[in-house]
């Protein structure tokens, strides 16, 4: 079966660490289930998400987000179809979006309207080659 990559960015609605575990357990239990990987970038200001699988369980996935009020201004950066996963074996693997994402004033200023998709996914390219065991899937 086909895969593809989806790459969202919102902001957060009410962040705070309680709402970020909510947010991972139920990503994991839904991703689990749907045959879907990938990787969350989260802080205070930012979401940035990639999603990885079948594309009608993505497309499924994306609109659960859009809906989730814990999440506002999503928008969509990069689809395209893969051969291989990023994140084989992590349901949701989570990153507290190290330096070498965008600054909070780099954000604020429409880093995320002029991202190109080579920019994006090289932020996910580095967490995935930081080597980290994943956990067991849900």
């Amino acid at each position: 079966m086909p895969l593809i990559q989806l790459v969202y960015a919102s902001r957060p609605f009410g962040f705070d660490e309680a709402t970020l575990s909510a947010i991972l357990m139920d990503a994991r239990r839904a991703n689990a289930r749907d045959d879907i990987t990938g990787a969350l970038i989260a802080r205070h200001d930012l979401y940035l998400q990639l999603l990885e699988g079948p594309r009608d369980k993505v497309a499924a996935a994306y609109q659960r987000i859009r809906r989730d009020d814990r999440h506002v201004e999503v928008t969509r950066l990069v689809e395209r179809p893969v051969e291989a996963r990023m994140f084989p074996g992590w349901a949701m693997r989570d990153d507290p979006a190290q330096s070498w994402v965008w600054s909070i004033e780099a954000v604020n200023d429409g880093a995320i309207e002029r991202a190109d998709a080579t920019e994006v996914l090289g932020f996910f390219r580095r967490i995935a080659d930081q080597g980290v065991v994943p956990p067991r899937r849900v």
